[in-house]
Protein backbone atom coordinates (compact mmCIF):
# COMPACT_ATOMS: atom_id res chain seq x y z
CA UNK A 1 0.00 0.00 0.00
CA UNK A 2 1.35 3.65 -0.95
CA UNK A 3 -1.49 4.96 0.73
CA UNK A 4 -3.52 5.15 4.15
CA UNK A 5 -5.97 7.25 2.81
CA UNK A 6 -7.52 6.66 -0.57
CA UNK A 7 -5.97 9.23 -3.53
CA UNK A 8 -3.00 10.19 -1.06
CA UNK A 9 0.27 9.03 -0.07
CA UNK A 10 2.00 8.56 3.18
CA UNK A 11 2.73 11.32 4.78
CA UNK A 12 1.24 13.65 2.10
CA UNK A 13 -0.89 17.14 3.17
CA UNK A 14 -4.66 15.97 3.12
CA UNK A 15 -6.78 19.27 1.28
CA UNK A 16 -9.09 19.61 3.97
CA UNK A 17 -13.12 19.19 2.19
CA UNK A 18 -16.47 19.61 4.18
CA UNK A 19 -16.07 16.81 6.81
CA UNK A 20 -12.76 17.80 8.01
CA UNK A 21 -13.51 21.44 8.67
CA UNK A 22 -17.20 20.43 9.73
CA UNK A 23 -15.68 17.93 12.53
CA UNK A 24 -12.23 20.49 13.61
CA UNK A 25 -15.27 23.15 14.15
CA UNK A 26 -17.40 20.54 16.29
CA UNK A 27 -14.90 18.81 18.59
CA UNK A 28 -11.35 20.73 17.98
CA UNK A 29 -11.89 24.49 17.65
CA UNK A 30 -13.67 24.05 21.25
CA UNK A 31 -10.73 22.52 23.25
CA UNK A 32 -7.95 24.53 21.05
CA UNK A 33 -6.20 25.87 24.35
CA UNK A 34 -6.35 22.44 26.34
CA UNK A 35 -5.03 20.61 22.67
CA UNK A 36 -1.86 23.53 22.82
CA UNK A 37 -1.10 22.80 26.63
CA UNK A 38 -1.56 19.02 26.09
CA UNK A 39 1.00 19.13 23.63
CA UNK A 40 3.21 21.04 25.43
CA UNK A 41 2.87 19.32 28.31
CA UNK A 42 4.05 16.24 26.03
CA UNK A 43 7.06 18.12 25.26
CA UNK A 44 8.10 18.54 28.53
CA UNK A 45 7.67 14.98 30.11
CA UNK A 46 9.77 13.75 26.47
CA UNK A 47 12.26 16.12 25.93
CA UNK A 48 14.58 15.06 28.63
CA UNK A 49 14.23 11.73 27.18
CA UNK A 50 14.92 12.53 23.60
CA UNK A 51 18.05 15.20 24.14
CA UNK A 52 19.84 11.93 26.20
CA UNK A 53 18.89 10.27 23.01
CA UNK A 54 19.85 12.63 20.50
CA UNK A 55 22.25 15.17 22.33
CA UNK A 56 23.83 16.60 18.99
CA UNK A 57 22.73 17.59 15.81
CA UNK A 58 26.20 18.83 13.58
CA UNK A 59 27.10 19.38 16.75
CA UNK A 60 24.21 21.80 18.11
CA UNK A 61 22.37 20.88 20.96
CA UNK A 62 19.08 19.32 21.32
CA UNK A 63 16.46 20.28 19.99
CA UNK A 64 17.79 21.52 16.68
CA UNK A 65 17.39 19.40 14.09
CA UNK A 66 14.83 16.71 15.37
CA UNK A 67 12.03 17.54 13.96
CA UNK A 68 11.44 14.07 12.76
CA UNK A 69 11.89 12.68 16.12
CA UNK A 70 9.86 14.99 18.41
CA UNK A 71 7.09 14.96 16.27
CA UNK A 72 7.09 11.32 15.85
CA UNK A 73 7.00 10.90 19.54
CA UNK A 74 4.70 13.84 20.54
CA UNK A 75 2.06 12.58 18.20
CA UNK A 76 2.80 8.56 19.33
CA UNK A 77 2.07 9.64 22.82
CA UNK A 78 -0.79 11.98 22.18
CA UNK A 79 -2.47 9.20 20.35
CA UNK A 80 -2.02 6.77 23.22
CA UNK A 81 -3.45 9.47 25.71
CA UNK A 82 -7.06 9.78 23.49
CA UNK A 83 -7.21 5.68 23.09
CA UNK A 84 -7.69 5.76 27.00
CA UNK A 85 -9.11 9.63 27.64
CA UNK A 86 -9.53 11.28 30.92
CA UNK A 87 -9.04 14.64 30.18
CA UNK A 88 -11.26 17.16 28.00
CA UNK A 89 -9.35 17.39 25.21
CA UNK A 90 -8.63 13.60 25.40
CA UNK A 91 -12.47 12.92 25.00
CA UNK A 92 -12.77 15.34 22.42
CA UNK A 93 -10.13 13.98 20.22
CA UNK A 94 -10.91 10.69 20.58
CA UNK A 95 -14.64 11.31 19.65
CA UNK A 96 -13.30 13.54 16.72
CA UNK A 97 -11.29 10.22 15.59
CA UNK A 98 -14.48 8.18 16.12
CA UNK A 99 -16.13 10.40 13.88
CA UNK A 100 -13.79 10.11 10.93
CA UNK A 101 -11.48 12.73 11.79
CA UNK A 102 -7.99 12.65 10.35
CA UNK A 103 -4.88 12.44 12.86
CA UNK A 104 -2.16 11.75 10.19
CA UNK A 105 1.68 12.47 10.07
CA UNK A 106 2.37 14.91 7.47
CA UNK A 107 5.85 15.90 5.14
CA UNK A 108 6.83 18.08 2.74
CA UNK A 109 8.11 21.67 1.79
CA UNK A 110 7.18 24.61 4.13
CA UNK A 111 6.56 28.03 2.25
CA UNK A 112 8.93 26.61 -0.53
CA UNK A 113 12.46 26.70 1.53
CA UNK A 114 12.23 23.69 4.37
CA UNK A 115 11.37 20.57 4.86
CA UNK A 116 9.12 19.71 7.25
CA UNK A 117 7.15 17.20 9.48
CA UNK A 118 4.07 17.79 11.21
CA UNK A 119 0.80 16.42 12.06
CA UNK A 120 -2.66 16.64 10.42
CA UNK A 121 -5.59 17.36 12.74
CA UNK A 122 -8.99 17.57 10.38
CA UNK A 123 -8.09 20.56 9.22
CA UNK A 124 -5.82 22.38 11.28
CA UNK A 125 -1.41 21.97 10.87
CA UNK A 126 0.14 21.27 13.85
CA UNK A 127 3.77 21.48 14.79
CA UNK A 128 4.74 20.19 18.13
CA UNK A 129 8.68 20.41 16.94
CA UNK A 130 8.90 24.30 15.77
CA UNK A 131 12.01 25.20 17.80
CA UNK A 132 14.14 22.98 16.10
CA UNK A 133 15.23 25.34 13.67
CA UNK A 134 15.18 28.41 15.87
CA UNK A 135 14.83 27.65 19.64
CA UNK A 136 13.46 30.85 20.75
CA UNK A 137 10.37 30.18 18.80
CA UNK A 138 7.06 28.59 20.57
CA UNK A 139 7.65 24.84 20.55
CA UNK A 140 4.28 24.36 20.04
CA UNK A 141 2.72 25.90 16.66
CA UNK A 142 -1.38 25.31 15.64
CA UNK A 143 -2.62 27.37 12.89
CA UNK A 144 -5.14 25.89 9.38
CA UNK A 145 -3.65 23.76 7.32
CA UNK A 146 -4.45 26.65 4.55
CA UNK A 147 -2.35 29.05 6.02
CA UNK A 148 0.75 26.46 6.72
CA UNK A 149 2.35 27.52 3.74
CA UNK A 150 2.81 23.26 3.90
CA UNK A 151 2.63 21.54 0.85
CA UNK A 152 3.51 18.05 -0.87
CA UNK A 153 6.91 17.58 -2.74
CA UNK A 154 5.76 17.45 -6.40
CA UNK A 155 9.05 15.92 -7.79
CA UNK A 156 12.48 14.85 -7.48
CA UNK A 157 13.53 18.37 -8.98
CA UNK A 158 11.30 19.84 -6.60
CA UNK A 159 12.91 17.84 -3.79
CA UNK A 160 16.18 18.94 -5.14
CA UNK A 161 15.21 22.76 -5.02
CA UNK A 162 14.22 22.61 -1.16
CA UNK A 163 17.74 20.53 -0.07
CA UNK A 164 19.48 23.08 -1.82
CA UNK A 165 17.88 26.21 -0.21
CA UNK A 166 17.34 24.15 3.49
CA UNK A 167 20.66 22.04 3.60
CA UNK A 168 22.43 24.31 1.52
CA UNK A 169 23.24 20.95 -0.55
CA UNK A 170 23.83 19.75 -4.22
CA UNK A 171 21.73 16.84 -5.03
CA UNK A 172 23.66 13.78 -7.70
CA UNK A 173 22.74 11.08 -9.60
CA UNK A 174 23.06 7.95 -7.58
CA UNK A 175 25.84 6.17 -9.44
CA UNK A 176 27.73 4.35 -6.25
CA UNK A 177 24.16 1.72 -5.65
CA UNK A 178 22.49 1.84 -8.83
CA UNK A 179 19.95 -1.07 -8.22
CA UNK A 180 18.71 1.42 -5.55
CA UNK A 181 17.64 4.24 -8.03
CA UNK A 182 14.33 3.40 -8.24
CA UNK A 183 14.01 4.36 -4.89
CA UNK A 184 17.17 6.33 -4.00
CA UNK A 185 18.04 7.77 -7.37
CA UNK A 186 19.68 10.70 -5.40
CA UNK A 187 22.68 11.44 -3.79
CA UNK A 188 23.17 14.51 -1.57
CA UNK A 189 26.27 16.20 -0.36
CA UNK A 190 26.74 19.31 2.06
CA UNK A 191 29.69 20.88 3.66
CA UNK A 192 28.49 19.70 7.02
CA UNK A 193 27.88 16.00 6.25
CA UNK A 194 28.99 12.43 4.74
CA UNK A 195 27.46 12.16 0.92
CA UNK A 196 24.22 10.07 1.63
CA UNK A 197 21.75 8.07 -0.58
CA UNK A 198 17.97 9.63 -0.72
CA UNK A 199 15.32 9.46 -0.14
CA UNK A 200 13.68 6.71 2.30
CA UNK A 201 11.24 9.02 3.80
CA UNK A 202 7.73 7.45 3.91
CA UNK A 203 6.27 9.93 0.95
CA UNK A 204 9.04 10.31 -1.24
CA UNK A 205 9.20 6.59 -1.45
CA UNK A 206 5.46 5.99 -1.98
CA UNK A 207 5.43 9.14 -4.52
CA UNK A 208 8.13 6.88 -6.60
CA UNK A 209 6.00 3.73 -6.29
CA UNK A 210 3.09 6.10 -7.38
CA UNK A 211 4.89 7.37 -10.12
CA UNK A 212 5.56 3.84 -11.36
CA UNK A 213 9.48 5.13 -10.79
CA UNK A 214 9.48 6.96 -14.16
CA UNK A 215 10.15 10.29 -12.66
CA UNK A 216 13.84 8.58 -11.42
CA UNK A 217 14.61 7.32 -14.77
CA UNK A 218 14.03 10.84 -16.11
CA UNK A 219 16.06 12.63 -13.37
CA UNK A 220 18.62 10.32 -13.71
CA UNK A 221 19.61 10.76 -17.42
CA UNK A 222 20.40 14.45 -17.30
CA UNK A 223 21.29 14.60 -13.15
CA UNK A 224 24.99 15.37 -12.80
CA UNK A 225 27.56 13.10 -11.49
CA UNK A 226 29.39 14.06 -7.96
CA UNK A 227 32.90 14.11 -8.26
CA UNK A 228 34.88 11.48 -7.75
CA UNK A 229 36.57 12.36 -4.93
CA UNK A 230 33.13 13.77 -2.98
CA UNK A 231 31.84 10.45 -3.96
CA UNK A 232 34.62 8.79 -2.27
CA UNK A 233 32.90 8.24 1.17
CA UNK A 234 29.69 6.86 0.02
CA UNK A 235 31.12 4.91 -2.27
CA UNK A 236 33.64 3.24 0.34
CA UNK A 237 30.47 2.13 2.36
CA UNK A 238 28.35 0.54 -0.38
CA UNK A 239 28.99 -3.41 -0.26
CA UNK A 240 30.50 -5.03 -3.01
CA UNK A 241 27.68 -6.60 -4.16
CA UNK A 242 25.52 -2.97 -4.56
CA UNK A 243 28.15 -1.26 -6.46
CA UNK A 244 28.28 -1.03 -10.71
CA UNK A 245 29.73 -3.92 -12.43
CA UNK A 246 33.38 -3.24 -13.66
CA UNK A 247 33.22 -1.74 -16.94
CA UNK A 248 29.06 -0.77 -16.89
CA UNK A 249 28.01 2.78 -17.16
CA UNK A 250 26.22 2.98 -13.77
CA UNK A 251 24.03 5.85 -14.87
CA UNK A 252 22.98 3.01 -17.20
CA UNK A 253 23.13 0.41 -15.15
CA UNK A 254 20.32 3.11 -12.73
CA UNK A 255 18.23 4.15 -15.55
CA UNK A 256 18.05 0.20 -16.27
CA UNK A 257 16.83 -0.45 -12.52
CA UNK A 258 13.92 1.44 -12.86
CA UNK A 259 12.93 0.62 -16.40
CA UNK A 260 13.06 -3.15 -15.05
CA UNK A 261 11.51 -2.31 -11.71
CA UNK A 262 8.31 -1.10 -13.86
CA UNK A 263 8.56 -3.64 -15.97
CA UNK A 264 8.04 -6.42 -13.19
CA UNK A 265 5.26 -3.82 -11.37
CA UNK A 266 7.62 -3.56 -8.02
CA UNK A 267 5.49 -0.87 -7.70
CA UNK A 268 3.13 -3.37 -6.41
CA UNK A 269 6.02 -5.05 -4.03
CA UNK A 270 5.95 -4.61 -0.72
CA UNK A 271 8.58 -7.22 0.03
CA UNK A 272 10.70 -5.41 -2.73
CA UNK A 273 10.68 -1.92 -1.36
CA UNK A 274 11.79 -3.35 1.42
CA UNK A 275 14.55 -5.19 0.07
CA UNK A 276 15.36 -1.96 -1.04
CA UNK A 277 15.55 -0.50 2.20
CA UNK A 278 17.49 -3.30 3.43
CA UNK A 279 20.52 -2.50 1.43
CA UNK A 280 20.25 0.82 2.67
CA UNK A 281 20.50 0.31 5.78
CA UNK A 282 24.05 -1.63 4.55
CA UNK A 283 25.54 0.91 3.43
CA UNK A 284 24.36 3.57 6.16
CA UNK A 285 24.97 0.81 8.73
CA UNK A 286 28.96 1.54 9.03
CA UNK A 287 28.18 5.09 10.46
CA UNK A 288 27.45 5.71 13.67
CA UNK A 289 25.03 8.56 15.37
CA UNK A 290 26.73 11.31 15.54
CA UNK A 291 23.88 13.18 15.01
CA UNK A 292 25.87 14.70 11.80
CA UNK A 293 22.82 13.25 9.84
CA UNK A 294 21.16 15.44 7.36
CA UNK A 295 17.73 15.85 8.77
CA UNK A 296 14.21 15.17 6.77
CA UNK A 297 12.87 18.24 8.66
Amino acid sequence: MTSIISGYLNHQPVPTDRKQNALTKRFIFPVLTDLHDMLMDLRRELDPVLARQYPLNKNIPYPVGRCEEITTAVRQHLLKRIATPTTRAERALHAFRRQGGLIRPVWGALRERYFQNATQIGSLYVDAANDTVNITKPKVEIMPMTESGLEAIRDISHFCDIAKLYWKAETYANLVAPSLAPLLPMAVLNKVSEPQLLSACPYMTALALHNHFRDAESWLETAPAMDIAAQAPLLERVPIDLRPRAGADPRELAIDACREARREKRYLDPEWKQALLKDLARINSPRLETGDKVQMA
